[in-house]
């Protein structure tokens, strides 16, 4: 804690009136309550060829107060447009832009807490007439889940491997290949997207299919894992994948293992990835007469989203072991 108070003008012009009486500078400083360092300080640094002027000492003293300050790290154009370009163009959250930053530089540029500040005061206010809110675009914790212990009443599917049959390569996330699955659904009983996400590298791979059926969504499963290193896939327990026998056949035995019921967290990266796509992809809209190359173009900004969980690399990064410069 600081336990001293700067000098005044009042005091400056005090000490002028002493030292043209003749006083030393200890007995100034004793005069003034202050110590004798301070004061010699004081003439050492503020008299001009041998004179001190009280009045242009405290003219001295608020200019160099004020540049000793620290600088707002959002008050540099070049990183207030790049935050605000990544919060609302990229969808970025703080502690993505905050940390991919440090990631590329080496050091903390700016920090998570300065972004926040700076969204809830309104300073990264999107621009007028833009429908863009920036506290909206946060993500949302907290969210309702489905009462444990309740009892079960939709069909269920004839599973093929359990979760615990799981190879150790998907366990511990150490082998790119080893994909989980589900859904998007926008409108129901319209078009649905099929999410596949990669358990090391959080990678996505995303298709759209007619129907949120299980002939439609396998069909689209095929089409997605041909031609890519495909090991095993977990979904969940949906009945749109009660076909995934057909994709084992098709894929030369590509082995599926199915999670407890209501059980979202055993396949995570999946269910946090679908909830970044909702920032895309709203419920109740309607996906059949999105394009595809829409689609895409919103799976390639989710694949070069910078995850915390990769140290602020990208899905991309990792999974075709690239590197990018994006900060």
């Amino acid at each position: 804690m600081r336990h001293y108070k700067h000098l005044t003008l009042f005091e400056r012009e005090n000490l002028l009136l002493l030292k043209a009486k003749g006083y030393s500078i200890t007995a100034i400083a004793e005069k003034l309550g202050r110590n004798k360092g301070t004061i010699s300080r004081e003439l050492r640094r503020n008299a001009s060829d041998g004179e001190y002027m009280p009045v242009t000492a405290q003219q001295q003293y608020q200019k160099r107060r004020v540049a000793c300050r620290p600088r707002k790290r959002l008050d540099n154009a070049n990183i207030l447009e790049h935050v605000k370009h990544k919060l609302l163009e990229c969808q970025w959250s703080p502690e993505e832009i905050a940390g991919r930053i440090k990631a590329e530089y080496g050091q903390c540029v700016i920090s998570t807490t300065t972004i926040y500040r700076a969204i809830y005061t309104g300073m990264l206010n999107a621009p007028k007439g833009s429908t863009a809110n920036i506290v909206r675009k946060l993500r949302h914790k907290g969210k309702r889940r489905r009462k444990r212990f309740a009892e079960e009443k939709r069909g269920k599917i004839q599973i093929s491997h359990d979760i615990t049959e799981r190879p150790a390569g998907a366990e511990n996330r150490s082998e790119i290949g080893h994909w989980e699955a589900d859904t998007v659904v926008g409108k129901q009983g319209k078009a649905c997207l099929v999410t596949l996400v990669d358990r090391k590298s959080r990678y996505l791979i995303c298709g759209k299919a007619d129907k949120k059926n299980a002939q439609a969504v396998s069909r689209t499963m095929i089409d997605l894992l041909l031609g890519v290193k495909a090991l095993s896939v977990t979904p969940d327990r949906g009945k749109e994948f009660a076909r995934h026998a057909d994709v084992t056949e098709y894929l030369d035995g590509l082995p599926f293992y199915f999670p407890q019921p209501h059980q979202p967290w055993q396949r995570g990266s999946n269910e946090n990835t679908n909830g970044l796509l909702r920032e895309y992809f709203l419920k109740g809209k309607d996906i059949t007469e999105i394009p595809d190359d829409y689609i895409q173009r919103k799976v390639a900004m989710m694949n070069l989203r910078p995850r915390k969980c990769l140290n602020y690399r990208t899905p991309y990064e990792v999974h075709f072991e690239e590197v990018l410069h994006l900060a």
